[in-house]
């Protein structure tokens, strides 16, 4: 089984949704996933699902990676990764195999077990999101890592987390024309409330009506935070108070000057991070976010008018979306005005669209039929490919 989380939450997170509604929809399937994401255990996962953890690469915002924590190189590290990834393959024979973005895996780590599994008759499903990249970015990209012939060679089926009258993203990418009759849009993936409790206390603002500020796992969310507090700073009269979610990799330092800066302010609060934020989005007035795929598809499961602050570095998918998305009337976007090349942020502009967020109509007015039909269609695609004489069970790989 198979994961790369190299950077943040969104995998771990698209791939929970996937495995959850697999479980639920086949009764006897069991899910094995593996990760090298140290929170994966923290999420809401289903009966029927398990984990095989890799030791974890960190990726830089330079785009270099390292060993997470091992004192390796990252060879030795990618090498170990790649022996345990192939012994799960043969101990568990998965009836299918679903890899998350990257065909060939993290330096490809995966292409070994992708051969066996073949051998073995394993249906061999890349899947991936709504958006990737610039088309020349990745087309680029996966040249040089050869992931486009591990992709033509090595998968049966390639299912797209999104629609295609949304966005295309792999028309950038030079494919044989019989793989371009295998892709399939799914649609977005729906969220909901996870069952439990939360066992976040949160602030007494969400009472009321709030605005949510997430950013997922934080670690590039500071400047989005920052121009948020700003605001609240700038302008009290702002209509709603807001609750920040950090997430798990903003930097302790960063997390420290946040927090003194709020405690002044009596419209903001903040947490440091929520593994079930769907419960604290569904409760929210509006959502102000950076475009993340996870965070789009809740605030378009929960119908939040959202108020989206894409990055653009190191890759353009954020800003691709939330361009998208704006055009389309799905939500409004702002653009960071420090990655426009400006020296700083103006607090009144984020203040003014923080106000008109409170009467934005929200995305169900303008979203188009199916639009969140993904889990349910994913798990009707992959039913005709169990193999009944080898059990009934599903790998779900993670990408980069």
């Amino acid at each position: 089984m198979y994961s790369h989380d190299t950077y943040g939450l969104g995998h771990i997170r698209r791939s929970r949704a996937i495995a959850n509604a697999l479980v639920a929809a086949h009764g006897d399937v069991s899910v094995l996933i593996i990760s090298g994401s140290a929170l994966a255990g923290s999420f809401n996962f289903a009966p029927g699902i398990d984990f095989v953890h890799v030791p974890g690469v960190a990726k830089s915002e330079n785009g270099s990676y390292a060993s997470a924590n091992l004192r390796l190189d990252v060879s030795e590290v990618t090498a170990i990764r790649e022996a345990l990834i192939r012994q799960t393959a043969e101990s568990f024979r998965p009836d299918i195999f679903i890899a998350d973005k990257e065909p060939a895996g993290f330096r490809g780590e995966l292409v070994p077990s992708l051969k066996l599994m073949g051998n073995m008759g394993t249906r061999r499903i890349i899947g991936v999101r709504d958006v990737l990249d610039s088309p020349e970015i990745i087309r680029a990209e996966w040249h040089d890592k050869g992931a486009i012939r591990v992709m033509t060679d090595h998968y049966d089926d390639v299912l797209v987390y999104g629609s295609e009258e949304f966005y295309r993203p792999l028309d950038g990418i030079p494919l044989p024309a019989d793989m371009h009759s295998r892709i399939v849009y799914t649609g977005y993936l729906r969220r909901s409330v996870p069952g439990g409790s939360s066992g976040i206390r949160y602030p007494r603002s969400t009472k009321g009506p709030f605005i949510l500020v997430t950013t997922g796992g934080g670690a590039d969310g500071a400047g989005l935070i920052d121009w948020v507090i700003s605001a609240y700073e700038a302008d009290p009269d702002i209509p709603l108070p807001s609750v920040i979610t950090f997430g798990p990799f903003l930097s302790n330092a960063q997390r420290t000057h946040f927090l003194e800066r709020i405690e002044r302010l009596p419209k903001v609060d903040a947490i440091v991070f929520d593994p079930k934020i769907e419960r604290l989005m569904s409760r929210a007035t509006a959502v102000v976010a950076m475009g993340g795929y996870n965070t789009f598809c809740e605030i378009l499961s929960f119908d939040k008018p959202a108020l989206l602050m894409p990055r653009s570095r190191p890759r353009q998918e954020q800003l691709i979306r939330a361009s998208r998305a704006s055009a389309l009337g799905l939500v409004q976007m702002l653009l960071d005005p420090i990655e426009q090349g400006e020296t700083s942020r103006d607090p009144l502009v984020m203040a003014q669209a923080l106000t008109a967020l409170r009467d934005q109509p929200a995305p169900s007015q303008v979203a188009s039929p199916g639009l969140l039909d993904g889990l349910p269609r994913i798990a009707s695609y992959i039913a005709p490919h169990f193999m009944p004489q080898a059990g009934t069970m599903a790998s779900i790989g993670l990408g980069g």
